[in-house]
């Protein structure tokens, strides 16, 4: 047998039982694709579900409020996703008169959707012939053919998307395209791949070459920006302070609490005596209790956030009207990063 017929025979006896798999709606397998992008398959299942079930149709999604979306999004991060997603329900509505489309070429245009996912959808509910490259494809192709052109240079990515598409089987790309990232994610895996057990295993140039470690090639990225977070913790008998983030930074248009960010760690001593403290708060705002540091890591950036409870909160204190207070029973409603429903959770 070929390469994809080999693929999609281990695919038919070995493939997970999820979800999306059991449809070709392509809203349905839209929501799966965003979810699990830069998303481990047991980590995003359950978000998959949660949206499903609260917006089993576009429609559905499109007539709900960003703050809503977001808030079924917190924890998988990337919230940028999120926003995209409420964006391109909304021009589904407007623009396909509600029906998602499945086509490639209209897919693209959609926002949020590149090449891959406008791939994917298109041929799990159309059986168009597009072939999908993903982290699992790149791994098997460059290991199995021996490329190792850097999977995320511009002409690593074009060699590898002209390879897919050689491969990808005309008379079921579908099944072809789930069988190939499978073989990638259970098969192929990044670290210790089940090589001894691999039907590709003869004829696989980096089991042949003792190169399994080496491929595929990535270009490593920039250094992680630091950064440092200190937040503060207002409340009036039951509320509390919030502050609701801005354009051009992280965590756009979901809520923390009044922020300094400094360029070290500093010690509450610190904080408690600089200007910035004092024109943020007012002279009589004392801090009485300090948390953390709680370190977060982001894809470009890390974040060290320490929490200080104050009081004494001068009443003209405010920050371009992004701070209000609110019931703190109201505060699952808002949308907020990881980082500070993990805070919320453990200390208030």
């Amino acid at each position: 047998m070929n390469f994809s017929d080999e693929v999609i025979s281990w695919y038919l006896q070995n493939k997970r039982d999820l979800p999306w798999r059991n449809t070709t709606d392509p809203y349905i397998i839209w929501l799966s694709e965003i979810i699990l992008q830069q998303t481990r398959v047991e980590q995003g299942t359950p978000y998959f579900y949660r949206f499903a079930e609260n917006y089993p149709t576009v429609a559905d999604f499109a007539a709900a409020t960003e703050n809503e979306i977001l808030n079924h999004w917190q924890g998988l991060g990337y919230y940028s996703r999120g926003r995209n997603m409420h964006y391109t329900a909304r021009m589904v509505m407007e623009e396909h008169a509600g029906y998602f489309p499945t086509s490639y070429d209209k897919l693209i245009k959609l926002k949020g959707i590149g090449e891959y996912t406008a791939a994917a959808i298109s041929s799990f509910s159309a059986n168009e012939v597009r072939a999908v490259v993903d982290g699992n494809v790149f791994r098997l192709l460059s290991r199995y053919f021996g490329v190792s052109t850097p999977i995320n240079s511009g002409k690593g990515k074009k060699e590898f998307v002209e390879l897919a598409n050689q491969l990808i089987d005309d008379s079921q790309p579908g099944i072809y395209n789930q069988a190939v990232m499978e073989f990638g994610a259970l098969q192929c895996k990044p670290v210790n791949p089940l090589c001894d057990s691999c039907p590709l295993k003869l004829n696989c140039f980096a089991y042949r070459n003792n190169t399994i470690n080496k491929l595929p090639v990535k270009i490593k990225n920039p250094k992680a920006r630091t950064r440092y977070f200190n937040y503060f913790i207002a409340t009036e008998e039951n509320s509390i302070l919030i502050n609701k983030r801005g354009p051009n930074d992280i965590w756009e248009n979901l809520h923390d609490f009044p922020l300094i960010e400094t360029l070290c760690q500093v010690s509450q001593e610190e904080v408690q005596s600089s200007a910035q403290f004092r024109e943020t708060f007012g002279d009589k705002t004392v801090i009485l209790t300090q948390y953390g540091p709680i370190k977060q890591l982001l894809s470009h950036q890390k974040i060290y956030a320490q929490f200080f409870v104050i009081t004494g909160l001068s009443e003209t204190s405010s920050h371009e009207n992004c701070w209000q207070f609110i019931d703190r029973a109201d505060l699952k409603q808002l949308a907020q990063p990881k980082l500070i429903f993990e805070f919320l959770e453990s200390f208030l």
